[in-house]
């Protein structure tokens, strides 16, 4: 097999910026043998600002955090991987082995909402990379905002496939205590097998589930994400995984259909012929039948859910299931802006009295 031991690219293409370009040739006389795997980089990346916000109508939130670039989970299908060009490093090996996270991210989160005339609008953390890839473990990025958010009762909801996210149950009761947390736990497959090749680094369906059941079992309100969907690979497993969802205590569904934007068309083509190569091109046949001929469409409206008969046979299967289950689609529900604090400058919060 081709690729890294436990990595999800199967190379290190190019980044679509780069002015430099090398291209490999076998002159016969010698060859590098590639390594069976390949340790994981992490440095600190200086930011000035945190919160990104963005107007997009494809996406149910105005403000995000991402506090990690990169995503050691090694997810083939991820969107995100292409952001690695805008480094100058690779979308392949390079999105899974060299993460960067964000310096200070707590105290730039304090300032941000410590700003005169700041607007409450809920942040989301994750809407990028996974904030509970396994770096987080060691480095608490994630953790440490999360602190601020229920320190100035802030309104928030994460999106994750990691278990570490139980870690923070304590912060993520009392945020739910008052409407402040919503947590979305995405699951691609419930096949063992499916899952080691898609996301090579992340847990397993089973562990997610578990993540779900404790999570409501606490108040916090979850729902799963059914993404992506990925048409003659794991479309057919749609019900099921909403079934086990409804079962663990989710709450809600939503679903997003692959997206194949820049180099990730040709990581994603490269992952089809080494996995399923008896099926690769049926399945590229599929995705640009959703996506008027070709195999990535960036229009709003469209981008997350595809067009023609079959992604509109998938819109029907997802809403039909969702309805069997008692589950919301889409989004949870509305979270609380009315009870910031807005910290007071030296890092202390101010008092509502």
């Amino acid at each position: 097999m081709a690729g890294y031991q436990g990595r999800g690219a199967l190379g290190n293409p190019q980044p679509r910026f780069s002015s430099h370009a090398t291209e490999p040739v076998d002159d016969a006389w010698y060859r590098d043998e590639l390594p069976q795997s390949i340790a994981t980089e992490v440095r600190p990346e200086p930011a000035r600002t945190i919160i990104t916000r963005n107007d997009s109508p494809d996406i149910p939130f105005e403000q995000s955090i991402n506090p990690y670039r990169g995503c050691e989970h090694g997810c083939i299908y991820c969107y995100a991987r292409p952001s690695h060009a805008y480094l100058d490093l690779s979308p392949g090996i390079d999105f899974e082995t060299r993460i960067f996270y964000k310096a200070g991210a707590a105290g730039l989160l304090r300032a941000a909402l410590g700003k005169p005339g700041y607007v409450v609008k809920p942040i989301t953390l994750g809407a990028n990379t996974d904030p509970y890839q396994p770096v987080e473990k060691r480095l608490q990025v994630t953790r440490s905002l999360l602190e601020v958010l229920e320190q100035t009762r802030h309104p928030t909801s994460l999106v994750t496939k990691g278990t570490l996210i139980l870690r923070d149950l304590d912060l993520l009761r009392s945020l739910a205590r008052e409407q402040l947390v919503q947590v979305y736990v995405s699951i691609t497959s419930l096949e063992p097998q499916l899952k080691r090749t898609l996301e090579p680094r992340a847990a397993s369906p089973q562990a997610r589930l578990r993540v779900v059941h404790e999570l409501s079992a606490a108040g916090v309100p979850t729902g799963v994400l059914v993404a992506p969907i990925i048409p003659a690979v794991n479309d057919s497993e749609l019900e099921h995984i909403v079934a086990a969802a409804a079962a663990a205590g989710a709450r809600a569904a939503g679903y997003v259909l692959l997206r194949l934007p820049h180099e990730l068309k040709a990581l994603f083509r490269q992952w089809l012929d080494e996995h399923l190569p008896a099926r690769a091109e049926h399945v590229m046949s599929l995705i640009r039948a959703t996506r008027e001929g070709r195999e990535n469409d960036a229009r709003f409206g469209s981008r997350m859910v595809g067009q023609g008969a079959w992604a509109q046979l998938l819109r029907d299967r997802f809403a039909l299931s969702c309805r069997r289950h008692g589950l919301a689609t889409g989004r949870l529900g509305d979270l609380s802006c009315t009870h910031f604090r807005p910290p007071a400058r030296g890092g202390q919060l101010s008092l509502s009295l």
